[in-house]
């Protein structure tokens, strides 16, 4: 395809998921400003019951944000609210929008990741646009309902040597464990509520941040 060159593009290594459920009644952008402050190189929206007047707010707000800072700013599920926006891309489950299609709509410049569980959901999205896969839950998770059981770190290395895409592990990641899913081949980490449930959200990015930089040898 004529966009792998392209899909080597984006810092994979800390993506911070923003969630209201589950933050301490602290709300997107305040998840959002810590995040970028402690050091993630990636923040996700991730508002999929509010309606899409109040996600495009937020999304246009933490956009700013991020560009200011030279973070990427993907939006999640809502490949409507990424576009009107102006996000740097969208993230896709299995069950939302088919990836082919999100890669349509957001065209080639942006950026696509994906949820792949087996190696073959990572292929088809590979083969559909994904510019990195979000793969988990790798040690479980709570904030998910349809996550599914832990796939572990054999499945990240499985899903690594598949696709040449980046792999970020995603699903019970602490900064205790970071480093694991680093050494499995993982070019980064993605999480919630290691950040969001924290007294101080910007230190627990900076921790993760550090685990993950030393992992890969930065």
């Amino acid at each position: 395809m004529s966009r792998v060159s392209g899909r080597a593009r984006g810092d994979w290594r800390l993506c911070v998921l923003t969630d209201s459920r589950h933050a301490r009644g602290r709300s997107h952008i305040e998840i959002a400003m810590a995040a970028v402050r402690g050091g993630a190189t990636v923040v996700q929206l991730r508002m999929k019951d509010e309606p899409a007047r109040e996600a495009v707010a937020a999304a246009r707000a933490i956009a700013a944000l991020c560009r200011a800072a030279g973070v990427a700013f993907l939006v999640n599920d809502r490949v409507d609210v990424a576009l009107a926006a102006g996000a740097d891309g969208a993230h896709v489950g299995q069950d939302d929008l088919p990836a082919a299609d999100a890669r349509a709509l957001l065209g080639p410049d942006r950026l696509l990741g994906v949820s792949a569980a087996t190696e073959d959901e990572a292929r088809a999205a590979w083969r559909d646009g994904a510019d990195y896969l979000g793969v988990g839950a790798v040690y479980g998770t709570s904030t998910k309902a349809d996550a599914g059981p832990p796939v572990g770190l054999d499945r990240i290395r499985a899903i690594c040597r598949a696709v040449p895409v980046p792999v970020v592990g995603i699903g019970g990641i602490t900064a205790e464990n970071a480093a694991e899913v680093i050494r499995a081949g993982a070019a980064g980490v993605a999480v919630v509520t290691a950040v969001t449930l924290a007294e101080d959200m910007v230190e627990a990015t900076r921790r993760l941040r550090e685990q993950v930089d030393a992992a890969l040898g930065r």
